[in-house]
């Protein structure tokens, strides 16, 4: 009898957007010691490689969502599915980033060391991961600040490294909880554009909470308005805005309509 034929392998799984991942939430639910309900049923369905701000009154939830989508917090109730399933094998792309308001770099290590840190603990050789910790500075204009070390850097200049730090792995999600809130504007604004450009580049999908509502207007395809606690969606809004931001769109009519459109949600979750 002749051997049965054999069996194809099985295609594999598209990867679906620009190279994200999209990121569902049903029923999610987290209530802290004591009985602080922070959220409270939040459904969210992100799509892969997709920029999502999120904005809300102090205390609503946003970072507590951030922190739950991020494996760093466990939520009571409620489901959390990304498509496609993150991997975590080793020499797989990096899941997911994380982008804190306050830079946290090591301040023993030089700004290369520090970008690299991530690969080294994956256990990259020193000169692969030493290349593309490179790559990343020169992307974020920090090409010739390699040798120094945290203490010689301006604060924008050590949200740069964090950033740096954060894409060196390429994740397919980067999640940043209010990274350029302690900046002045102009360098704000300068770093909002790098990040919109490696956005761009990677195609990874982008979390981003911030309380500049023209901060979100300007980064986010989609922004998310939230209300005090335990947080509700406002307002899901799908700006009409072109794809291209640049900064002469800060004082296009349109642009202020959005702003206006989010400020009127803003308004009435601070009074739910």
């Amino acid at each position: 009898m002749a051997p049965p034929p054999p069996v194809p392998a099985p295609s594999p799984t598209p990867d679906p957007g620009r190279g994200g991942v999209r990121v569902q939430l049903s029923g999610l639910r987290r209530t802290f010691p004591g009985g602080l309900t922070v959220l409270d049923g939040m459904d969210l369905d992100v799509a892969a490689g997709s920029f999502v701000a999120l904005v809300g009154p102090s205390g609503c939830g946003k970072s507590t969502l951030l922190r739950v989508v991020a494996g760093l917090d466990r939520p009571d109730a409620g489901t959390l599915t990304f498509s496609p399933p993150l991997d975590h094998t080793p020499g797989a792309r990096t899941p997911i980033a994380y982008v804190f308001q306050d830079a946290h770099l090591l301040p023993w290590r030089s700004v290369l060391d520090n970008v690299a840190l991530p690969l080294e603990l994956a256990g990259v050789p020193t000169p692969e991961r030493h290349a593309s910790a490179q790559a990343l500075l020169k992307e974020v204009g920090l090409g010739d600040a390699t040798s120094r070390y945290p203490a010689q850097l301006s604060g924008g200049m050590r949200m740069r490294v964090s950033l740096a730090r954060a894409l060196v792995t390429r994740p397919r999600l980067l999640l940043l909880d209010e990274p350029f809130a302690a900046l002045d504007e102009l360098t704000r604004n300068r770093l909002d554009d790098q990040l919109l450009a490696l956005w761009k580049e990677l195609g990874m999908t982008v979390l981003f909470v911030t309380h500049s509502l023209s901060e979100a207007a300007y980064l986010a395809e989609r922004v998310l308005v939230l209300s005090r606690r335990p947080a509700r969606v406002m307002l899901d809004r799908h700006l009409v805005l072109p794809p291209e931001r640049l900064p002469a769109l800060r004082a296009d009519p349109g642009f202020a309509r959005e702003m206006g459109l989010l400020l009127q949600a803003l308004e009435q979750g601070e009074a739910a």
